[in-house]
Order: C-alpha cells, then structure tokens, then sequence
C-alpha cells in the first residue's frame, strides 16, 4: 500500500513538473512577394491561425524566393538584412528538410511558402510537410500540448508621441530548465494586417497578415537569457521600440516575443504584446494668434479641443517654445468633454530681441490610461519689431536663409504660403525668389504676410519701394490679391499704400497649370514702384500681404527699399539699365537710358548684404555705359542698384569662375 502511495506521488510531482505552464506556440512562415504559391496558399493559412489563436501566434518573413521584388518599399526589401538572416543559409540555420523521410539538402530555408512551429519542422507534430497547407487544427493542437517551463507577459504602452511602443517584459520559470546552446528571448515587430492597393511584388498579392517588420535590439542579437533556470527565477526588462518609416499604420502594429534555445532551434514559450489603436482620448491645440511684437513679450494663447469620444479631459501641462526653445511648463485643470473646446491663455513669455522672424509653439503633455502622449500644437511664426534701421534693404533671396534676416513671414493657418523659390528669379536673371503659393491654397480668403525689417524713415527723404513680380491667374475670374500696408503704430493700425487683384497683378496670360515665369520670356516679370515719400516717422513697419482665391502662383524678387536723402522724382519708366555680359567674370557693361541728365549713384551688393562697391557718377540724357570690374569678385550673385532722378533699378549680376 506505502509502495502504492509513493509511486502515486512521484506521478504527481512529475505532472507538476512537467505542467506548469500551457504554451503559447509559435508559428513561422517563409512566404514571398513574388511567389505565386505563397499568394494561393495564405489566405486558408490566416484563417487556420485565427481560428487558433488561443494556441498560436504568427511571424511572417517575405523571403525572396523565388526572387527579390525590385520595388525598395516593398515588405522584403524594407527589411530584408533581417529576414535574410532568418531565413538563409548565411543565417540562423533552420534546417531544409520538407518531410520526415526527406534528406537536409542545406542549411537555410530553401522554398516557399515553408513554415516552422516552435523552431522545430511541422512533421514533427503531425503535418504531412512544412508546406503550410499541411497545417491543421489537429497539428496546432498537438504542438500546443507540449506545456513549457516559463511563462511570459508582455505588457505594452505607446510613447507620448505614439512613434514608439515601451515595452515590459517579464519572464518566470514554472520548472527548472537548462538549455543546449544560448537562450535567447527575441521580439520581433509585426503588422496584423496590412492592404495594399497595388501588389508590392509579382504574385498578385496584396493583403499580408502578422508580417515582420523589425525587432529589437536585433533578431540576431536579441536578449540573452541565463542558461540554467530554478523554479521561480524571474527576469524583467524594458525596452523602447521605435516604429520603423515604412510602418503603414500605427494601430495594426503588434510586438511577438518568444524564447528560443539557439543549440537545437527549440522555441520554449511565446507571446504576443498585441495591437492598440492610436488612443480615441486625443487633444489637439492650435497655437495663438501670435504675430506681431514691438515689446519683447508675446502672451500666446492656446486653443484646446478634446478630439476623443468618450472620456472628459482634466488634466494637462503645456510647454511653450520660443525658436525651439522650452520655457515654464504651464499646469491647467478643468473638465473639457469630448468634442468641446477651450481657450488657455498662457503666461507672458519674452521673446529674442532680434528683428525678424521667430516661431512659437506649445507641447500639450498629458497621461490617460495606457497613452502617455505628447500632443505638438502648430508651429507658427511671428514678427518682432525692433532695432529699426535707417538703411536701405536690396533683398534679392539669394541666400538659404529664409526668411532673410530682418524679414517675418506669417502664415496663422499653416497651410500653402510664403517661401523662398530656388528656381527662378526677377527677370530669369538669376534663380532665385519668394513665391506665395496661390495654387494649392484653397481656403479663400486666407491672409499671409511678409514683413520687411522694421525701418526708420526720420532721416529719409524721397522714399522709393521697388520690386519684380510675376504672376498669373489660374483662369479669368480668379482674383488673388496683393496688398502692401504700412503702419508707424506697431501695427495697431494699417495704411494700404498699394492693392492689385486679378488681371491688374498678373503679368502673364491666365495658366490652368501651377504658374512658373517662362525662363525664356522676361517680360513675364515687370517693376512695380510705391511711393513712400511722405514716410518720415522713426518706427514704420511694411508687409506684404496676400489674399488667396485659390488663383495661380505669384513670384516677387529684388525687394528694393530706398531711403537715400534727397531724391525726390523717381519713376521706375524713365531709367533703363541692364548688363552684360551677365553671367560675367572679368569686366561686364551697365548700360543706363535716362530720359533725364542728372547725379546718380551705383551700389554693388553681395548675398551677405555687403556693399562691395560704390560709385557716384553723372548720367547723360539718353544711354550711358558704365564698365564694371568684377574679376576680383567672388563667384554668386550680387546685386546692382542704381540710384538716379529718373528713378531707381535693381539688376541681379552672376560672377562665374
């Protein structure tokens, strides 16, 4: 009867040893853009696995076999240093054998579609071969069965940005364990469900299911394990997963981890970290309307919209930036419902004192069950008014700068505005410009600005703004508008000293296509003038402004502010000034036709804003040439002003070497 009773124990502790833990098994299939089985075979393939999944998890490596896919974005090529390690002879070294009576041809897998359950051949557990289509409810079954001596959890979180998955990985042994080689757990990034709507290789495929996408730290790498494991030994880690540039979409990402005894292949026990959705408890935040400042300070404001469906949001912090640059995180509670909206008002910020451009932006930083998320509300620009100079501005856009130094371009909406165009320039004489994008701007009636650097007119007399433009309509009844406004008050108010719509700002025939000056036509540009001559305050601000109706493009160049003292009669149709040759790299000629004798003033300028040259000369009635000598010049582009009574121009000169 003793006899009876310990033999009846020890079966006991066996089962108890040999049980601890069901497993979770794992599933690899070798399948391929460019095989025509593999396309034929999946479908039935996922329903098996779905109908399984309780039992199973799946990876997918698109092998190239029978040949790579030329396309670089398709699933094998974007990943392919890892899949061929898997995979190949070089590699891992699964075995090539497709049934139990057939010879190891090679190291590697060798055909497709081929399929691996727990890093062991599937006719180990019943399949007729490792062809997928041999895999079974039954075969599933059978690996299942096979309890394992750890069990796994893996716990998920995207990161506040949603570019990331923090993952936590814990591991517990449910029975003493010793492997045969390196133990090594291996996660492995996964897509469940991916749909093209063009085939990414040959076969005509183009709905993929658990398809590898990338792991971490590496496949071949992964995370070492101890070798000898007692009951109870846990291991935890943490790692951040980054979301490849490739991934198609965010809430079909999954992570698959498993344990695997590198000395016999054998897979000890798997898990799945399955997919999240990009959390429907969303903010977003649309920065305030911050445009302008002559004091040093801005105060933002921030307008909050509880984008998600169910809960209210409570609790908030928002960062604000200045050029990049964070400052006093603000805390703010309240209770904004789905749907609703709220504007906060942030606390005073100074601003950089230099004149021109500067951006401001705010992160919205908030934690709700599962997302820790960092919401960036949009970057917008904004213009400081200081240090007004008394100089004169000749912006021809040659540098990448931009806006130039000095200048603001406000854009409140974020959509299609100011930039700086490197392929055409006033004239075609150079390449380049700013151009305001009219053609894909379709909200109508959208404003944006571009400011010049705030000027002091006190010592000015005869003040002259001169620019090249191009532009024209999309058709006839398109009527896009320009506006330049001026103001002595730090905008408090605006004075419109020039306006032209439509047909009056084109200078060229209406175009159903994206406009771009005809290179081989410069009367495709032409010189406006504004009089600013009875500007005499200290503080004058000038912009530009444009008003879409979704028309045509719109090209300006050679942005010349004069304030030379005592030129009083300017008129951009009674001087005539061009050079050549141009592009030019010893000498080039500046021929002037004056309608009228006088004083006159030449000023070289380079990309920089240096004057590298000044000449004071006399212009005759009629054509006066002038030689110039460059060939001490450094290669660019520069900038010729001509100063006269009859008027002043800007010309563009390219030095060559």
């Amino acid at each position: 009867m003793k006899k009876h009773l310990l033999i009846l124990a020890l079966l006991f502790f066996l089962y108890e040893f040999k049980a601890q833990t069901p497993r979770m098994c794992l599933y690899e299939e070798f399948t391929g853009e460019t095989c025509p089985p593999c396309a034929s075979t999946n479908p039935a393939l996922n329903a098996t696995l779905a109908a399984n999944a309780s039992k199973i998890v799946a990876i997918k490596w698109q092998v190239p076999i029978p040949s790579a896919p030329t396309k670089t974005w398709s699933l094998y090529q974007t990943n392919k240093a890892e899949i061929n390690w898997r995979y190949g002879s070089n590699g891992y070294g699964y075995a090539s054998q497709d049934n139990a009576t057939a010879p190891v041809t090679s190291p590697g897998i060798n055909s497709a579609p081929s399929g691996r359950i727990d890093g062991q051949h599937q006719w180990i557990f019943g399949a007729t071969s490792d062809h997928p289509v041999t895999l079974t409810n039954a075969v599933i079954s059978t690996a299942q069965s096979y309890t394992s001596a750890f069990s796994i959890t893996m716990n998920r979180a995207w990161n506040k940005t949603c570019t990331a998955i923090n993952l936590t990985v814990t591991i517990q042994a449910t029975a003493p364990f010793t492997s045969v080689g390196a133990l090594i757990f291996r996660t492995v990034m996964v897509e469940r469900n991916i749909q093209f709507s063009v085939q990414p290789g040959t076969n005509g495929e183009t709905h993929f299911e658990d398809v590898a996408i990338k792991s971490f730290p590496t496949l071949q790498q992964g995370t070492p394990m101890a070798s000898t494991w007692t009951l109870g030994q846990t291991q935890t880690f943490t790692m951040s997963c980054p979301l490849p540039s490739y991934t198609r979409k965010k809430d079909e990402v999954a992570l698959v981890g498993f344990i695997q005894d590198d000395g016999n292949k054998k897979v000890a026990q798997a898990a799945r970290a399955d997919k999240a959705a990009i959390p429907d408890d969303a903010i977003s935040g649309v920065s305030a309307q911050v445009d302008l400042t002559c004091t040093g300070l801005i105060t933002p404001t921030v307008e909050l919209k509880n984008e998600g469906l169910l809960n209210s949001i409570t609790v908030l912090t928002l960062t604000p930036y200045i050029d990049g640059v964070a400052g006093t995180p603000v805390p703010w509670t309240g209770n904004l419902a789905p749907g609703a909206s709220t504007i906060v008002t942030l606390n005073s910020v100074t601003s950089p004192a230099l004149s021109g451009n500067h951006t401001f932006s705010v992160d919205i930083d908030m934690s709700i069950p599962v997302y820790n998320l960092i919401k960036n509300a949009t970057k917008v620009n904004y213009m400081v008014a200081a240090n007004y100079q008394g100089a004169s501005v000749s912006e021809g856009f040659t540098t990448s700068t931009y806006p130039p130094p000095g200048f603001g371009a406000i854009n409140k909406d974020g959509g299609p505005g100011w930039s700086r165009n490197n392929l055409t320039g006033g004239y075609n004489l150079s390449t380049e410009s700013t151009k305001y994008d009219f053609f894909t701007n379709t909200v109508i009636g959208d404003k944006d600005e571009l400011y010049l650097p705030p000027m002091d007119f006190s010592q000015a007399s005869g003040a002259q703004l001169f620019f090249d433009v191009a532009h024209a309509q999309r058709n006839t009844s398109s009527v896009d508008q320009l506006d330049i406004l001026v103001s002595d008050n730090c905008g408090i108010s605006w004075t419109n000293v020039y306006s032209k719509n439509g047909a009056s700002l084109a200078t060229a025939a209406p175009v159903g296509s994206a406009y771009f000056p005809d290179s081989g036509d410069p009367a495709s540009w032409r010189t406006d003038q504004v009089d600013l001559s009875t500007l005499t305050q200290p503080d004058v601000l000038i912009k530009f402004v444009t008003t879409s109706d979704n028309g045509n493009n719109l090209y300006l160049d050679n942005i010349n502010l004069s304030l030379t003292t005592g030129i009083k009669d300017r008129s951009s149709t009674s001087l005539k000034v061009s050079l050549f040759p141009n592009p030019a790299n010893g000498t080039t000629h500046i021929m002037m036709n004056a309608m009228k004798a006088g004083a006159a003033k030449i000023t070289v300028i380079n990309t920089l804003g240096q004057v590298v040259f000044v000449k004071d000369l006399t212009l005759a009635e009629g054509t006066s040439t002038f030689q110039l000598d460059v060939k001490d010049y450094a290669a660019g582009v520069y900038s010729v002003l001509i100063d006269s009574k009859n008027g002043s121009m800007v010309k563009k000169l390219t030095v060559t070497r």
